[in-house]
């Protein structure tokens, strides 16, 4: 049936079969505002994913340092919290309020989703680079001073 159509049917048919099949592709990670992505929609960007739990006050400490990181380093960096208990729905969204977690919460386990384990305590934070590759794992609370310190370092050398 495709031969019988002339060559600009074929082109336009073939364009929106491969629009319709891309745009249908599942999304690689969920968020908890409801939104998901694709690993793709990361390159070119350093990626900051920061493990917590309400039980690890450093955790709840360290939060609006990553929120202030992130707010001031958007256009560079972006910036995940992961609830270690992998929380989800009503009660994951009490946290993030009572918690004051103002960066964006990834859903999907980042252990799963780079290949690497679960930290072996927390707060646990973990940079990728603008190709994806993981180049630090911090054991901690971090700081916007500690972390803009640590991006500026790699992007000098």
């Amino acid at each position: 049936m495709l031969n019988s159509l002339p060559n600009v049917c074929r082109f336009i048919f073939a364009l929106v079969a491969v629009s319709f099949f891309t745009g249908c592709s599942k999304p690689d990670f969920d968020l908890a505002d409801g939104s998901n992505g694709r690993l793709s929609d990361l390159e070119g960007k350093w990626l900051v994913v920061n493990y917590w739990a309400d039980w690890c006050p450093p955790c709840i400490k360290e939060m609006p340092e990553l929120t202030n990181f992130y707010n001031d380093n958007k256009e560079d960096v972006l910036v995940l919290a992961f609830n270690f208990d992998e929380l989800e729905g009503e009660e994951l969204q009490d946290q993030i309020v009572r918690f004051k977690v103002n960066i964006p919460s990834i859903l999907t386990n980042p252990g799963l989703l780079f290949g690497w384990e679960a930290p072996p305590s927390l707060p646990a934070t973990y940079i990728l680079d603008t190709k994806g590759q993981l180049r630090e794992t911090l054991i901690g609370p971090q700081t916007q001073e500690s972390l803009e310190a640590l991006l500026k370092s790699y992007q000098e050398s």
